[in-house]
């Protein structure tokens, strides 16, 4: 990305002249040790939401987390269980605004994904080690980091204007995101006056590049499916019956063959998409940089058409995440029955998850190879989401993150999904919801070697503490 390609300069608000900026970035950096040994404390904490794993490590993670902002001077901080009677505890911490003044809600997740193959890691998932200017580790980036930014901005404010500084925060800190939020709707509705705010922060995206500041300000919606092929009612020899018989596997790969055209771009009629000048696109992704961010191997070709950025942020895009047939290691010479998939359909903003389910079941039951018995489940729906970065709170964010980075900060959409920020839009109208990056391209968060960038995380820690004090001497609006 050029210099040309960033967001000009902002006007810093007036009411941010008199942060001591320097003072801010002090106090950050002789926190910062203090900040990573406890975010290192935190990795070891195997908390895994998934019913299939033991919740013992998510219960651990919870008390971890909240002795954590109880040392920070809140009013009150309670541990909740998501859906009221069982597992998935989330923190919920609140400091009450002086009259007169904002509250803020600052949100992250102390859940992390599985770690997959244990041996495929360098070094143990759930040992965090530092290399290369980096903290590796599950949970180190998404979403540990998170958790524990809140937390050091929190210290830093209190540090630099005291205890009197009158900006109301309140601090939810999840339980079961990576298990995909069942309980989040539930919670919020349970708890909606604890959680009303003026401006939310949700500190779970990603930075453009490292060393470029960024506030995301779109995400794709999701709709995840199971599909089942059936050919026939029984497994069968394949000597004897293969020809006029295809196998389960052979049929379910010609389905999701006609997910996509020849030019890999998604072909599902009834999916929106928005290319070019149409989606407000700014930034430019130059395709080597993302082969290698990636990992796209030499000679493959990417998929789709349109920038990019549109082919990222704001087309839709269909992935298969999971794939049951025989394994190859007990298969014998039979025709399998069946075969089924998993289906990750990311959506462009603006399209109801709903209707985009509808489009993706009437597809596959319309293009059953040969006839085949076609059934769909759907397991999810999540809506997209946009945000305006015109309201004073937004423009306060972008003013700490230049000011955290010394460089302008860029807006950018983000493929992935964060179905809750519309629940949260739904509920605070009027709240301003800013999602901010502690990844970046190379974090591989969910996958293997997952990892944090130090300085650009010191920077991260920087710009909230600083958008908290403006906050703080703001009228509120």
């Amino acid at each position: 990305m050029s210099d040309s390609e960033q967001t000009p300069p902002l006007t810093a608000p007036a009411h941010v002249a008199g942060i001591d900026r320097e003072a801010f970035r002090r106090a950050v950096d002789d926190d910062f040790e203090t900040v990573i040994d406890q975010l290192t404390e935190l990795v070891a904490i195997p908390g895994i939401a998934w019913d299939s794993f033991d919740q013992e490590p998510l219960e651990r993670s919870a008390k971890a987390v909240a002795a954590l902002i109880e040392a920070e001077g809140f009013d009150s901080v309670e541990i909740h269980a998501a859906d009221g009677s069982e597992s998935h505890p989330a923190i919920l911490a609140r400091r009450e605004a002086a009259e007169g003044r904002p509250t803020v809600l600052l949100y992250a997740h102390h859940d992390v994904q599985p770690p997959g193959e244990l041996s495929a890691w360098t070094t143990p998932p759930f040992e965090a080690q530092q290399r290369d200017g980096r903290l590796w580790g599950r949970g180190a980036a998404d979403d540990k980091a998170g958790v524990l930014a809140h937390v050091a901005a929190v210290r830093v404010l209190r540090r630099i204007l005291g205890e009197d500084h009158g900006l109301g925060i309140t601090m939810f800190i999840e339980g079961e995101e990576e298990a995909g939020s069942p309980h989040f709707a539930e919670f919020l509705a349970r708890h909606s006056s604890a959680l009303a705010a003026d401006a939310i922060v949700i500190a779970d995206s990603a930075n453009w590049q490292v060393g470029v500041p960024t506030l995301t300000t779109s995400l794709r919606g999701v709709v995840g499916a199971i599909v089942e092929v059936s050919g026939v009612d029984h497994t069968l020899h394949s000597g004897g019956y293969g020809g006029p018989v295809l196998d389960g596997p052979t049929l379910l790969s010609r389905l999701i063959a006609t997910l996509h055209d020849d030019d890999g771009a998604v072909a599902v009629e009834g999916l929106q998409r928005h290319e070019g000048a149409e989606s407000g696109e700014q930034l430019h992704y130059d395709e080597q940089q993302f082969r290698a961010d990636a990992g796209v191997l030499p000679d493959v070709r990417l998929a789709g058409r349109g920038s990019l950025t549109s082919r990222l942020w704001t087309q839709p895009a269909i992935s298969i995440t999971g794939f049951d047939a025989t394994a190859v290691d007990v298969a014998s010479n039979t025709i399998a029955p069946s075969a089924r998939a998993k289906i990750s359909l990311r959506i462009a903003p603006g399209q109801d998850p709903k209707e985009a389910a509808r489009a993706l079941v009437s597809h596959l039951e319309s293009h059953a190879p040969f006839g085949a018995r076609v059934e769909v489940e759907i397991e999810e729906t999540g809506p997209a989401f946009a945000t305006d970065t015109s309201a004073p709170p937004a423009q306060e964010m972008l003013w700490a993150l230049g000011a955290a980075w010394g460089r302008p900060s860029v807006e950018m959409g983000m493929g992935g999904s964060i179905p809750f920020t519309a629940d949260l839009q739904a509920m605070y109208p009027e709240a301003a919801i800013l999602v901010t990056g502690i990844e970046d391209p190379d974090t591989r968060a969910h996958g293997i070697d997952e990892s944090l960038h130090l300085e650009d995380y010191r920077r991260a820690i920087l710009a909230e503490a600083l958008w908290l004090a403006a906050r703080a001497a703001s009228s509120g609006s």
